[in-house]
């Protein structure tokens, strides 16, 4: 059967299309960008068009969405919700009209907000940003569409934790290049745990649902374990061959937390958007873990180990293999 993939040339889009080419399965790309590795296979356009995704989605076809605006600094902020959730309310129209009964929705743990336990899909919902709120409601509106006809209709919400991997500029990434560089800096005791996934896994995960049984499922990926900050800076040590140490002095949370505020003023004055932010250093030091309990994930293995998948990141990005 043929697969749509919307979002398809960004991060985890290019990795699962390449594990549909060296499978020889039948897929096409719908992306607001080119896609570098699959040009070809890319018909430009916007979820927030229903004429682009009626020339763009093929009919009697699984629909695979990781399209979304997912940065801490979007502006307007309104394009959360005309991405996230106007764009679900669209994509389920279109699969209406393209009799698309499947469809494999890419939400995210930030729907749960910030969680200083183990938090399963039984979590509460209590998102601290509009991504996590807009994520959650586009959940809702893909819920609605599968109700409406429930036996013919298949609905997967998959809610990843932080990916990282190769060629990812993401939030991991600057971790690894500040403490390349040897310009990383502590903020808070570095006691705080957190849940990241590694971008292969996460590929093969999704592959592996678009062969499950049910009807609907929601399930939550993670790779285990979770580690605390200062074990996963001294891991990230060792893959640049550094020191077993993290560095001299620890900031106080309340000085990170006001140097963002800082930054924030600064971006604001000069409508410019900076690495460092309050919601950045917030993200940081707090407590993100999660879980499944899903008896799906069992069933999965994982192509990589996350210290396999911390270990090629690192290699590819700093030592060129």
């Amino acid at each position: 059967m043929h697969i749509n993939v919307i979002g398809g040339s960004g991060f985890i889009g290019t990795v699962l299309c390449k594990r549909f080419v060296e499978k020889k399965m039948n897929f096409s790309i719908m992306d607001k960008a080119q896609s570098i590795s699959f040009p070809m296979k890319v018909a430009i356009g916007d979820v927030r068009s229903d004429e682009d995704l009626d020339r763009c989605l093929s009919s009697n076809s699984i629909l695979i969405n990781l399209a979304a605006e997912h940065r801490d600094d979007v502006t307007p902020s309104s394009l959360y919700d005309e991405v996230n959730v106007e764009g679900a309310k669209n994509i389920c129209q279109a699969a209406i009209r393209k009799n698309i009964n499947t469809i494999i929705f890419t939400s995210s743990v930030a729907v749960y907000g910030f969680c200083d336990k183990e938090t399963d899909e039984n979590g509460t919902i209590n998102p601290f940003n509009d991504y996590g709120r807009t994520k959650y409601e586009a959940e809702l509106v893909y819920k609605q569409w599968q109700s409406e006809d429930p036996l013919k209709r298949k609905l997967i919400i998959i809610r990843p934790t932080v990916v990282f991997g190769e060629g990812n500029k993401g939030n991991v990434y600057n971790l690894f290049k500040q403490i390349h560089l040897n310009k990383f800096i502590m903020i808070g005791k570095g006691e705080n745990k957190k849940s990241i996934a590694y971008v292969e896994n996460i590929a093969a995960f999704i592959e592996f649902l678009m062969n499950i049984d049910s009807q609907f499922t929601i399930i939550n990926y993670v790779d285990k374990p979770d580690y605390k900050m200062n074990e996963l800076v001294i891991k990230i040590n060792r893959e640049l061959n550094k020191e077993d140490k993290i560095n001299r002095f620890y900031m106080p949370y309340i000085i990170g937390l006001s140097i963002g505020k800082i930054f924030d003023l600064i971006a604001m004055l000069f409508n410019k958007k900076l690495s460092i932010s309050a919601v950045r250093v917030k993200k940081f030091c707090a407590h993100s873990v999660y879980s499944t309990s899903n008896p799906l994930f069992s069933k999965f293995k994982p192509p990589y180990s996350l210290d396999e998948g911390l270990s090629r990141t690192i290699k590819f990005e700093f030592f060129g293999h």
